[in-house]
């Protein structure tokens, strides 16, 4: 059993969800930290992964720590918090995502965070998110939280077909969370991030989806010699 069971005490975009000071908490500096456009999608995430959660039966439910979940998917993109502390000059944003979240339960979450294994499911969760193919067949809260960043990005029906039974949100039910926190140019903002990591910290980025953005929209954003296929072929013997 998780460590924290939340009552859904609390409605937003009609989604009952979790009201617990770390979620409010992980809601505050998310606000304090992202652009509107930033913040409206983790939040949309956040609820799309709290929607599947509410279909579950209740037996699996009470398996989930839903504090996790709350506060992995409003942190998860910390690594976009761009000119804060949070973003290094370094580390996949994923990655910075994930530290920062784990140094926030660590610190505000008390003993009820103190739980090794709590701390590193949220750290895995954010880490994971854009990797689905891995996440999936991760613990449930990480599952959880890439396929509510996936639901909120392209809708329930193709999220489906990635993650299958995962996705149980509605399509009323999403519509609600967009009413509630809109997505109006969400490519324009998704596309300037990308780039701006290609721009900035560019060997993070060779290697995984990010990159498509660089090769797409960064005049100069060069891959070829940069990845994987590269460096083995060219110490690897015949």
């Amino acid at each position: 059993m998780p460590a924290v069971l939340p009552n859904l005490t609390r409605l937003l975009a009609g989604i009952p969800v979790p009201n617990t000071p770390l979620i409010n908490a992980s809601i505050s500096l998310a606000h304090a930290s992202l652009p509107t456009d930033g913040y409206n999608h983790v939040m949309r995430s956040w609820l799309n992964a709290q929607a599947i959660i509410n279909h579950l039966p209740a037996s699996n439910r009470s398996a989930i720590d839903q504090e996790a979940v709350g506060v992995a998917a409003v942190l998860h993109d910390m690594g976009w918090a761009f000119d804060t502390a949070f973003v290094s000059e370094d580390k996949r944003f994923e990655v910075d995502g994930a530290m920062a979240a784990r140094a926030f339960v660590e610190r505000e979450g008390g003993r009820a965070w103190s739980s090794k294994h709590r701390q590193q499911l949220v750290w895995d969760a954010i880490a994971l998110h854009t990797t689905q193919d891995i996440a999936r067949y991760k613990e449930a809260e990480v599952a959880l939280v890439s396929g509510g960043v996936v639901t909120e990005l392209v809708g329930p029906e193709i999220a489906k077909q990635m993650f299958g039974d995962l996705i149980t949100v509605t399509q009323t039910e999403w519509e609600q969370i967009v009413a509630e926190f809109p997505q109006p140019g969400l490519r324009g903002y998704l596309r300037g991030v990308m780039v701006r990591l290609c721009g900035m910290k560019p060997e993070t980025t060779y290697q995984n989806f990010v990159g498509d953005y660089g090769e797409e929209f960064l005049e100069g954003y060069e891959r070829e010699g940069h990845r994987d296929v590269d460096l083995l072929e060219s110490v690897l013997p015949e």
